[in-house]
C-alpha cells in the first residue's frame, strides 16, 4: 500500500515563507519520501527548487536563502502515477514569457486517457497525471497577459470540472495561493490562519499538524468541490464543480494508516479513532495470549486499545529504526523486504516464550507482515496471533493508493486461515467494516472504502478481470 503526496502552501505578506514551507513539508514527510520541492514567489518571479530525497536532504540553508518571497508552495511525493525521477518531482511548473504558475497534487486522476484524447495529446505525453493537470491549465490561458493577470483562476474553473478521480491541489501564481479539493474529497486538505503575519497570513496543508508546526491556527477543512483563492484581496471560495458531483468520500485509510495520529479529519482525532479500532477488535476477535504488541507506528494506538479492552498486558515487542521510512514506499518487493529487516527489530526478552497478539493496521501484499512474523519467531515467540485494525484489503485503489493489481493483494482470493498459513501466524483476524465505521465515528456513506468492498464511488478504469458487478462506467 502506497499513498501519494503531501501539499503545503503559505501566503504571508511581509514574511519570507521558505522556512515556513520547509517546516510544513517536514511535518508531512510521512506522506511522501521519494522527492520534495518548493516554489516561492516574490510577487513577480516564481523560483522552484526540487530534487529526489527527503525534505532535509533536498533543502539546505543555502537553497532556502535563494527562495525569496511571501508566497510559497511545497510538495512531498510518492509516485503512484508516473516514474520516480526528478522530472516528476513537484511542484510542477508552467510558464509563458515571464509569468507562470506552480502546482502540487495529492491523489490520482482516473480519466487520464480521456483527458489526453480530448486535448489532442499523444498518450503518455505528460509523464504523470500531475504534469497533465499543469499542461491542461497552461493550455486554458487565452494569452500570456491573462497568465500574469489572474488567468489561473479562469483556467482552474475551466479545467477542474474535466478532471476525474482524486485531486487535492495546491497552486501559486505570482500573486495568489490556490487550494482545490475534488468533489469527493478523497484526500484531505485544510486551511489555517497565520495570526502573526503582517497584513494577515494563510496556509493550506494536507494535514492539520503541519499548520500547527508553523504556528497557524486550524480554521477548517477545505470542503469537497471547493476552490479557495488567497491573495491581496483576502480569501475567496468558489464552487467550480456541478453540485451533483459533490459527494464527500474521504479515504478511510487516512484514519487507519496514512494521517498522522495528531491529525484531525472530519473533526475527529486520528489517534483516538485508532485506539477505538483496537478496542472493537478485542471484542470481535478475542484470543488467549500473554502480551499485546503493536507494529510501530500506526499499529500502536490500536494495540493499546486491544490491551485495555481484553485485559492482556500491553508491551513493546518491536523496536523501530527511526531513520528508515515507511516500507510500503519502497518500489519493489525485494526493497520492501530489506526495509523491514533494517527497520524493525524484536525485543527478545519481551517476546521470548510468549503468546503474542500482534496488532497492525493492514495487510496488503503481506511482505512486511511475513517478515515481522519471521523475526518474532526467531526471537522465541511461542504463538503469534495477528489482529488487523481494518477489514481485508481486497480491491485495487484508483484514488491515490498504489495498489493497481488485484493479484498482488493477499486477501483478494484468500480467507483468514489461508492468510495465516501463508504468513506463518497461528491466527489472523480483521476488524469488521461496520466496526471500522463505528470506531471512526463517521457514516460509511461519507468515506471511501472501495479497497475493502469493491464499490467505487466514481468511474474508474477497472481491468477486464474484475467482475462486471464491480465495474463503474
Amino acid at each position: 500500500m502506497r499513498e501519494s503526496c503531501g501539499v503545503f502552501g503559505v501566503y504571508a505578506p511581509g514574511v519570507e515563507v521558505a522556512p515556513l514551507v520547509f517546516d510544513g513539508l517536514f511535518s508531512l514527510q510521512h506522506r511522501g519520501q521519494e522527492s520534495a520541492g518548493m516554489a516561492v514567489s516574490d510577487g513577480q518571479t516564481i523560483t522552484v527548487v526540487k530534487d529526489m530525497g527527503l525534505v532535509t536532504s533536498v533543502f539546505t540553508p543555502r537553497s532556502l536563502d535563494s527562495l525569496q518571497g511571501h508566497l510559497g508552495l511545497g510538495h512531498v511525493r510518492y509516485s503512484t502515477m508516473g516514474q520516480s525521477n526528478w522530472r516528476n518531482a513537484q511542484p510542477v511548473y508552467r510558464s509563458r514569457g515571464d509569468a507562470g504558475f506552480a502546482l502540487g497534487h495529492n491523489g490520482n486522476l482516473t480519466n487520464v486517457a480521456g483527458l489526453e484524447a480530448d486535448a489532442g495529446m499523444l498518450a503518455g505525453f505528460a509523464p504523470s497525471d500531475s504534469d497533465l493537470i499543469g499542461e491542461l491549465l497552461a493550455r486554458a490561458f487565452p494569452d500570456e497577459q491573462d497568465l500574469a493577470a489572474g488567468g489561473l483562476e479562469e483556467a482552474l474553473t475551466s479545467v477542474l470540472p474535466l478532471l476525474g478521480g482524486a485531486f487535492s491541489l495546491g497552486l501559486i501564481d505570482a500573486a495568489r495561493l490556490y487550494a482545490v479539493r475534488d468533489p469527493n474529497g478523497f484526500r484531505p486538505l485544510c486551511l489555517g490562519r497565520l495570526e502573526d503575519a503582517a497584513g494577515g497570513g494563510w496556509a493550506v496543508a494536507s494535514e492539520s499538524p503541519a499548520l500547527a508546526t508553523v504556528g497557524a491556527i486550524d480554521v477548517r477543512e477545505i470542503e469537497p468541490g471547493e476552490l479557495v483563492i488567497i491573495g491581496p484581496d483576502g480569501v475567496r471560495s468558489l464552487r467550480p464543480f456541478p453540485p451533483a458531483r459533490v459527494d464527500p468520500k474521504l479515504c478511510v485509510f487516512e484514519f487507519v494508516y496514512f494521517a498522522r495520529p495528531d491529525a484531525e479529519l472530519y473533526g475527529r482525532e486520528v489517534h483516538a479513532a485508532r485506539r477505538r479500532m483496537g478496542e472493537r477488535l478485542a471484542i470481535e476477535s478475542p484470543v488467549e495470549a500473554d502480551l499485546v504488541i503493536g507494529v510501530p507506528d500506526s499499529g500502536v494506538p490500536a494495540a493499546e486499545g486491544f490491551a485495555a479492552r481484553s485485559g492482556i498486558p500491553f508491551g513493546q515487542g518491536l523496536v523501530k529504526n527511526r531513520y528508515i521510512g515507511r516500507t510500503f514506499i519502497a518500489p519493489t518487493a525485494e526493497a520492501r523486504s530489506d526495509g523491514v529487516r533494517r527497520k524493525l527489530n524484536p525485543l527478545r526478552e519481551s517476546v521470548g516464550g510468549k503468546r503474542l497478539v500482534v496488532i497492525d493496521d493492514s495487510i496488503v501484499r503481506g511482505t512486511t507482515t511475513s517478515q515481522i512474523v519471521r523475526v518474532l519467531r526467531e526471537a522465541g515467540a511461542r504463538q503469534i496471533h495477528l489482529r488487523i485494525s481494518s477489514p481485508p484489503f481486497r480491491w485495487p485503489c484508483f484514488y491515490g493508493i498504489d495498489t493497481p493489481v488485484r493479484e498482488e493483494l493477499l486477501a483478494a482470493y484468500s480467507d483468514p486461515s489461508e492468510i495465516a498459513a501463508r504468513l506463518g501466524a497461528d491466527s489472523v483476524a480483521y476488524l469488521s467494516l461496520e466496526g471500522l465505521f463505528e470506531t471512526i465515528g463517521v457514516e460509511g456513506t461519507e468515506l471511501c472504502s472501495a479497497c475493502l468492498t469493491g464499490d467505487y464511488p466514481t468511474p474508474v478504469p477497472l481491468p477486464a478481470n474484475i467482475p462486471v458487478s464491480r465495474r463503474v462506467t
